[in-house]
């Protein structure tokens, strides 16, 4: 029986280990489409670009980052990829809302307001998407151009196809082979980690406040 027992015992700890193991190699295998989708510059022919929402500056004005996405998807519009903008993100008819500030900003820089919607009251990419999906089935809209950072983008388009959006990516500017190592790993795993978070959520895997916790936990790294 003992004998029988250790077999057991043996058999469980070697599928133990063998799944540890493909749940790290899924895990680095999603962090890779992370920060390989980054790179490319996928922006198609569409019917409208989407801003995904950043932080704006106590005074109103556009963060780096934002700065970054909104100049971008400019240029993707007078380049012609799609004739119209969705500016997403903040407070529903907020005046310092990143879809407001986003909108004053592309018109400074030459879009015609009639050319930009807005997808606000949001204050994460599930609910940009949500938002700005629903902005497009009002307009009759079917695919979309996303900018923003390079490593958000991964999470953002399975987010837009998963509320039926057939969605391209354009990443600003930032070179992500110049961003610190360190840091890059980091965007990179907390990219993939809360794709694979969502799925868990979906599957009522996870407790109702876990993205408030994973907030708290990513600011308080240095």
């Amino acid at each position: 029986m003992k004998r029988v027992g250790g077999r057991v015992a043996r058999g469980l700890g070697l599928v133990l280990v063998l799944g540890v193991f493909a749940a790290l190699l899924g895990f680095a295998l999603l962090a890779w489409q992370v920060d390989h989708l980054g790179q490319r510059d996928d922006a198609r022919k569409s019917d409208v670009i989407v801003v995904l929402g950043a932080r704006v500056e106590p005074d109103g004005r556009p963060s780096s980052d934002l700065s970054s996405r909104i100049a971008h998807a400019v240029e993707v519009w007078k380049a012609g990829q799609a004739p119209y903008i969705i500016c997403t993100g903040g407070f529903k008819n907020e005046r310092l809302s990143a879809a407001a500030v986003c909108r004053r900003v592309a018109i400074q820089l030459g879009v015609p307001a009639e050319r930009i919607a807005l997808a606000d009251g949001t204050s994460n990419t599930a609910e940009d998407a949500r938002a700005a999906a629903q902005v497009m089935a009002d307009r009759g809209w079917r695919t979309a151009i996303l900018v923003s950072h390079p490593l958000h983008l991964f999470r953002a388009r399975w987010l837009f196809e998963r509320v039926g959006v057939k969605a391209a990516t354009s990443p600003t500017s930032t070179r992500v082979d110049r961003i610190d190592p360190r840091l890059r790993l980091f965007y990179t795993a907390r990219e993939a980690g809360a794709v694979v978070a969502t799925l868990l959520e979906g599957w009522g895997w996870l407790p109702a406040n876990w993205k408030t916790q994973l907030q708290e936990w990513s600011h308080g790294l240095s």
